[in-house]
């Protein structure tokens, strides 16, 4: 993975005034943005272990069909959405996906049939599709590069630690009412906080009214130095074709797989291996996202310092292989031995995001940054996609897990493997012409 280097450092006076307004006002936006997309795409899957499955007659194929079919809309609306980000307003794009996604997430409550039910996941996919690469796109227009680690974790926190609640908040929704009024009211907060995102959010730190000048215009010219230092590519089409772009998308594609088999089937795993109620799994199943949000801040911090990301991605992902590995050596009969490792898998398949998609934009110019970005997030979606599709699949088909903690050991290898094949000179072999932010 490439190593940022060559931009030209701010001056001392910019140092003085890279202040905190921005951290303060837009990181806790980011981070609740995201949350309610992760809330609204991931309760699904509490839904299926809370009674949904019984109540619709959904098979263990038709529940795992059902949970990925929201990645093949992510997947075909990921580059226009991001494109559109980078080009016009990320603001924009947001508050209307917050209305739709929270409008089409209530909906799922009220449906009575599986066909129905499918259409409105695809649609789920597609409004969200552009939230993360977008949201990306955002804070690479407002942190610099000693910073963006940082904030990007900040943004991709809403992933573990709305899973961290959601299983616990969602589990006992459902006890005290039903899935069907856990969807309704879960959807809720997406609408309401679009109006909360349009009114604090500007594009660009030369909109933002409440920004400190002095922050501003040193934010803006460190952003606007470590632009010019980058390779120029010739056009996006050619930024999303380079070699560095395809070893990400199929990197990210294995980690998505394992990322998000283990996320859409622990409930159910948990559940069927400890015996409890779906109120308690919940509070089970939170555990190994509480350890994410440790090891996500303890990593991003490291990997900002040193500069360099790919030694704080791959690491993770072998250590989450090698956990995933040893559960399934434990077997099904030694559950709560095997739930310690798969702790330990879900901590360490989390803690890379933020180096993962700070480097992106620090080989690649801004507008090049923006469709590669949500090409690598798209083959992800085919990664989550294929693992919600095949867990389900293999742990119904064997009657345990022990085939699906098999299958997400190999791609999170695989995973770990690619990564260092990742160069920034190749990224500048295949751009000779000029394409710049």
């Amino acid at each position: 993975m490439p190593t940022p280097s060559g931009a030209s450092a701010p001056t001392a006076g910019d140092q003085g005034v890279l202040g905190t307004q921005r951290w303060a006002r837009l990181l806790p936006i980011a981070f609740v943005t995201y949350s309610l997309a992760y809330l609204d795409r991931s309760n699904y899957s509490v839904a299926v272990a809370g009674g949904m499955r019984e109540d619709l007659g959904i098979t263990g194929g038709i529940a795992a069909l059902l949970g990925a079919a929201f990645f093949v809309g992510y997947f075909l609306f990921q580059v226009p959405g991001a494109l559109y980000a980078e080009r016009r307003s990320v603001r924009t794009l947001i508050f209307w996906s917050l209305i739709a996604w929270g409008a089409l997430a209530s909906l799922q409550g009220v449906l009575t049939n599986v066909p129905t039910l499918m259409v409105v996941r695809f649609l789920v996919g597609v409004v969200e599709a552009a939230v993360l690469p977008a949201m990306v796109i955002f804070l690479s227009h407002w942190f610099t590069k000693k910073e963006r680690g940082r904030a990007k974790t900040f943004l991709i926190l809403g992933n573990p630690v709305t899973v961290l609640w959601l299983t616990v908040v969602s589990g006992y929704l459902i006890e005290a009412t039903s899935w069907r009024w856990m969807f309704i009211l879960e959807g809720v907060p997406a609408i309401l906080w679009a109006f909360v995102f349009r009114a604090l959010v500007a594009d660009r730190p030369k909109d933002a009214g409440w920004l400190n000048p002095a922050e501003r215009d040193g934010v803006e010219r460190t952003l606007a130095a470590e632009q010019s230092a980058l390779q120029p590519v010739r056009s996006w089409g050619a930024a999303m074709r380079s070699p560095n772009v395809l070893l990400l998308s199929a990197q990210y594609l294995l980690w998505s797989l394992g990322v998000y088999g283990f996320v859409f089937w622990l409930p159910t795993i948990v559940k069927a291996g400890s015996g409890q109620g779906i109120g308690l799994t919940g509070v089970i199943s939170g555990a190994p996202y509480a350890l994410a949000v440790l090891l996500m801040v303890l990593n991003s911090r490291a990997s900002d310092r040193s500069g360099n990301r790919s030694l704080y991605v791959w690491p993770w992902l072998a250590l989450g292989a090698a956990a995933f590995y040893g559960s399934y050596l434990l077997g099904p009969d030694r559950f709560w031995l095997s739930f310690v490792l798969l702790v330990i898998a879900g901590g360490a398949m989390y803690a890379p995001y933020g180096p993962y998609f700070a480097s992106i934009s620090e080989f690649l110019p801004a507008r090049a940054a923006a469709p590669a970005i949500a090409l690598v997030n798209s083959f992800g979606a085919v990664g989550g996609f294929a693992g919600s599709y095949l867990v389900g699949w293999l742990d119904s088909s064997t009657g345990s897990s022990s085939a699906s903690f098999l299958l997400m050991a190999l791609s999170l290898a695989v995973a770990a493997a690619v990564t260092p094949l990742v160069r920034r000179d190749r990224t500048a072999r295949s751009a000779p012409a000029a394409f710049t932010a």
